[in-house]
């Protein structure tokens, strides 16, 4: 007869019979070694009919165990590929949802490598951050030769009546000031990003909890 448990419990048994199955196979004895003048095996000092009986029980407690834990793994398996849940970024099955939050805490088959969101922020901060120290490095450049170019007009101890030089010099700056050409405006698209992420993760935790804490699975 079929068990029928919570996705929650589903889990906590899967988890033990992780734990069960590898400490069997740990403690199991499977062979021996007796000397013909001798009725008991050397290390178990049991008969060969009392080990034999051992060991082939041992054998099936530990098949016996896989084999729930393969049932269970495809119960819970087969019931996150078709319950759905929503968050405010769309609905997901709880698969899904699974993989996603995975892949965005650099987890699964292809750890960080897979978290494109976090690689893109950090391309674009880096970037943003890049450019910006890039022209302020030459606007500070491009006043110290306008302040050059002021003394060279005026003098050190000279003061003229007529701006009109220093309005060359104006001229000057404005047409070399180097600016930011920002089209995404990075800083506010990375804080999007950024919020995006960690409201669906939080979500993505929610959710699934409520789906593994109220769906019912039936294990064969």
């Amino acid at each position: 007869m079929a068990d029928k448990m919570l996705v929650t419990q589903a889990l906590d048994e899967r988890d033990l019979l992780v734990k069960k199955i590898r400490d069997k196979i740990r403690k199991a004895e499977f062979v021996d070694t007796v000397k013909p003048n001798e009725e008991k095996v050397a290390e178990s000092r049991v008969t060969r009919e009392e080990f034999a009986r051992s060991v082939e029980s041992a054998y099936q407690q530990i098949r016996d165990l896989i084999d729930r834990f393969q049932k269970i793994d495809a119960a819970i398996v087969a019931s996150n590929a078709q319950t759905k849940i929503t968050t405010s970024y769309g609905e997901f099955t709880v698969a899904g949802a699974i993989s996603l939050r995975s892949r965005l805490r650099g987890g699964g088959a292809y750890g960080g490598d897979a978290d494109f969101e976090a690689m893109l922020c950090k391309k674009m901060e880096n970037a943003l951050q890049a450019k910006i120290m890039l022209a302020e490095s030459k606007n500070k450049q491009l006043q110290t030769t306008a302040e050059n170019m002021r003394l060279s007009i005026l003098g050190k101890d000279s003061k003229v009546k007529d701006e009109k030089p220093l309005e060359v010099v104006e001229a000057y700056v404005r047409e070399n000031t180097t600016e930011i050409v920002d089209p995404l405006d990075l800083q506010k698209k990375i804080n999007q990003l950024l919020e995006k992420r960690e409201t669906l993760l939080s979500e993505l935790d929610t959710q699934i909890k409520v789906a593994n804490a109220t769906t019912f699975i039936e294990i064969g």
